[in-house]
């Protein structure tokens, strides 16, 4: 017999009596007349409120163009919460009972209790988590989040890609318009203090990423006196997989990128041999719900928090942030990927992130909208920018070293490519000089065929850069590298990189183990990897199996024990 009563509103469920018992069993009951605040915007963390009788409204605050806006408005056997339950992030929204009500508080740890023991309970809140914040991304939630920016620029960029990848509600105003004015003058911000973004309980000048993080409580918190299994460096699809497969077998688990999470993977407009999606999916949706699960295993990401040292001292490595937080763990998995090469050409460095750009998605489409693009390389990453691109409706430039797209494209991708009337092809051609005002304009192309040099200028309004990939290892030390600066791993490792910290531990490093004991490499920055997105998920999945063998030995090892650092496992 089901427990639940199907609905068509999956952001609004219904339960049946068994199930509701079950579920306000995780709460603490709490009377709550009307006019009560449940919990207002800013608190660091958020109860989620099952509502046993009367209403409870979710409500955004009042703007400087808008009054306090209703987002939400739950009733009996209906409960409050979005994604941010599972994030750990701030409260950005106001709760309150509009009439008397007796709700059940569930606590964080609680609800995390609840979310790994009650499968069927799980799923139904999952579902209604991930439709609900759709929701405020597309109603007035979007508004808890002002962002007022200027003419393109790469600060603003940088912002907009954060946001889209954590999939935060917000709502992007043009400073110049008449919506933006209203807000500048309310908040005082000057054209120098752009971009800004507001919320309900903080004004952020010249806003970043990690400024914006913090305030929103994304930012990585360190838990005092707790000695996490395995910190995974790297966002992508190698440290999603190794995030999600640790949490689920019950490691204590943080992942933390320097951007976002998604990596290079997020930047693919689409993915058609990924195993099971047969119509494709794309590297920002593949890479979204793989963090939507890991957090439902427990996983902890933050973002953006950047690695600067790893203190690799036997039996207690560390993880420095650049902020001077220090992680302690027992096992570390580097999985950082690798990134694209830029051209060395002059003003290169002038039109990143405002006309150069290192991945073709939809907010970068939406920038171009049908004016004709380029873009630059020979691999299936570049044929699927320059697909994708083409079917917004503008004329792309694929401009290739080489002599012919099967060279380091699939088949099926150059056979579409091909096909498709919008794209030229350019062969034996390199990209020789950018040029533009505030934001690219144009390219100079440089064609080298049968001994004849010709130069022919292009129009276009961006230009997509999949060139090459450069391993995200300069900030390593002690750990050893091949010739072109990737991870060696295991059997890959000459003898002479392994140190005396080696014949201490009386073993040869596992699979994915690099030359410091305990610390892990899997993905695109390692040296022999398959620089695939399916291959970087199989390593980090795989991974996990190595930090699992060395915890167990971990107990063994002298230096653990008596360890100051917390919890031993």
């Amino acid at each position: 017999m089901s427990t639940t009563t199907h609905t068509a509103n999956a952001a609004q469920p219904t339960f049946t009596d068994a199930l509701w018992e079950r579920f306000r069993g995780y709460g603490t009951v709490q009377h709550a007349p009307a006019g009560t605040w449940l919990f207002r915007a800013g608190e660091p963390t958020c109860d989620m409120l099952l509502v046993e009788s009367g209403t409870v409204d979710v409500l955004r605050a009042a703007t400087a163009d808008s009054p306090e806006a209703v987002v939400a408005h739950y009733g009996p056997r209906q409960f409050s919460g979005e994604m941010n339950l599972l994030t750990g992030q701030a409260t950005y929204l106001d709760a309150r009972a509009s009439e008397t009500a007796v709700i059940y508080r569930v606590s964080p740890t609680d609800f995390r209790r609840l979310m790994d023991t009650e499968s069927d309970l799980s799923d139904l809140i999952l579902r209604a988590l991930l439709a609900r914040r759709q929701s405020l991304r597309d109603g007035q939630g979007a508004r808890s989040i002002e962002v007022l920016a200027g003419p393109a620029s790469s600060p603003s960029m940088a912002l907009r890609t954060y946001l889209d990848r954590q999939r935060l509600p917000h709502t992007w105003t043009d400073f110049d318009s008449d919506i933006g004015d209203v807000l500048a003058k309310a908040a005082g911000i000057a054209v120098e203090d752009l971009p800004a973004v507001l919320t309900s309980t903080a004004v952020i000048r010249q806003a970043t990423p990690a400024r914006l993080a913090d305030v929103l409580g994304l930012s990585h918190r360190p838990i005092s006196g707790k000695t996490l299994d395995v910190v995974v460096i790297g966002g992508g699809p190698a440290g999603l997989a190794a995030a999600v497969y640790g949490a689920s077998e019950g490691l204590r688990t943080l992942l933390l990128d320097s951007v976002a999470t998604g990596g290079q993977a997020a930047t693919s407009s689409r993915i058609d041999n990924y195993l099971g999606f047969t119509s494709g999916i794309s590297g920002s949706e593949l890479t979204g719900r793989a963090v939507v699960q890991a957090q439902k295993f427990g996983a902890r990401i933050a973002t953006p928090a950047r690695v600067v040292h790893l203190d690799t001292t036997p039996g207690r490595p560390r993880v420095h942030l650049d902020d001077g937080t220090v992680v302690d763990t027992h096992t570390i998995l580097i999985a950082t990927g690798a990134r694209y090469r830029a051209l060395p050409l002059p003003r290169w460095d002038d039109f990143e992130g405002v006309g150069i750009y290192y991945g073709a998605t939809e907010l970068e489409a939406r920038v171009c909208g049908n004016a004709a693009v380029a873009v630059i390389g020979g691999a299936n990453s570049a044929g699927q920018a320059a697909l994708f691109l083409a079917e917004r409706g503008g004329m792309v430039h694929l401009v290739v070293r080489g002599a012919s797209l099967t060279v380091g494209m699939s088949s099926y991708l150059a056979d579409r490519i091909a096909a498709h009337p919008a794209i030229t092809v350019h062969t034996h051609t390199k990209v020789s000089a950018v040029d533009g005002d505030h934001q690219l304009r144009r390219i100079t192309a440089t064609t080298t065929s049968d001994g004849n040099v010709t130069t022919t200028n292009h129009d276009v309004c961006a230009l997509f850069c999949f060139i090459g990939a450069v391993p995200a290892t300069e900030w390593l030390t002690d750990i050893a590298l091949d010739d072109h600066g990737f991870i060696l791993t295991d059997s890959r490792i000459p003898p002479d990189a392994l140190g005396p910290q080696w014949v201490q531990a009386n073993r040869t490093p596992m699979p994915f183990e690099t030359s410091t004991p305990a610390v892990l490499a899997a993905g695109d920055v390692r040296a022999g990897s398959m620089k695939r997105v399916a291959a970087a998920v199989g390593e980090g999945a795989s991974a996990v199996s190595t930090v699992h063998a060395l915890l167990t030995a971990a107990r063994t090892w002298p230096t653990r024990r008596g360890n100051a650092g917390g919890d031993s496992s």
